[in-house]
């Protein structure tokens, strides 16, 4: 219970204003945002977060901590927020959403078993961080954000950044991406008040979902899909901002 509660206690939201990526002279342009080229300051906080953060919490999947130690998080943050982008905590990043606690990623992600071979789908883009992580280690990456200013804002560094594997677009998460279904893998980054059943349709045999579910309280909750049916374990409480959107609409 202990462990529950101090995990919880590092998820609680605070939203503040989203502010503008500072410019520099080693930048490219991402919309009205700049992101610096120069990332290598940034190596021993990365590797620091995955060691303390992560791998000490139990997270131990070789892909899962190698993506960690090598996406730049500091630019899918607001400047104001840069200095604590490698810290044990979500960050806000506007327009009333977040950015996950790096342990967050990392532990959905592996909970997600993902292999080179597995066509991903994510629900709830935000800043795109959770989208590039998936990208180091999926083969395709389907993500859906329903915000069309951080659509287009995350699609465009996820661009820059080169991910060609990821693929981003506004929509209702709700109703999946039924173009590219079945999907070996789906993870969602908001909560809805109970699991999509449009999700659960266009989950593949053998796949595994990774889901914040509830109002006032939530749980993370992982979903199997198996040749015999369909199988949900609760895992801990966690706090999301809420999913977007209404299911059908």
């Amino acid at each position: 219970m202990r462990r529950s509660l101090l995990v919880l206690s590092f998820l609680l939201l605070t939203v503040l204003p989203c502010q503008d990526l500072a410019s520099s002279e080693n930048a490219i342009s991402v919309g009205e945002q700049q992101v610096e080229l120069n990332q290598d300051e940034y190596s021993k906080e990365r590797r620091d977060m995955v060691e303390k953060q992560i791998r000490a919490r139990g997270v131990t999947d070789d892909k899962v901590l190698k993506a960690m130690r090598k996406v730049p998080r500091h630019l899918f943050v607001p400047d104001a927020q840069r200095k604590y982008a490698y810290a044990d905590t979500p960050l806000p990043i506007g327009l009333n959403q977040t950015i996950s606690q790096p342990f967050i990623v990392a532990y959905m992600t592996e909970a997600a078993n993902i292999s080179s071979k597995d066509q991903v789908l994510e629900i709830g883009t935000g800043s795109g961080y959770q989208a590039a992580v998936l990208g180091e280690i999926a083969r395709e990456v389907y993500t859906i954000e329903i915000v069309p200013e951080l659509a287009r804002r995350s699609d465009s560094l996820l661009k820059k950044l080169k991910y060609s594997n990821v693929f981003a677009k506004e929509g209702n998460g709700y109703l999946g991406w039924l173009e590219h279904a079945p999907f070996d893998a789906i993870i969602v980054t908001a909560a809805p008040d109970e699991v999509p059943k449009p999700l659960i349709d266009q989950l593949a045999v053998g796949g595994t979902m990774v889901i914040p579910v509830g109002a006032g309280y939530q749980e993370m909750i992982l979903i199997t899909n198996t040749k015999k049916g369909v199988t949900q374990k609760r895992t801990m409480p966690v706090r999301f901002v809420p999913m977007i959107g209404k299911p059908g609409s």
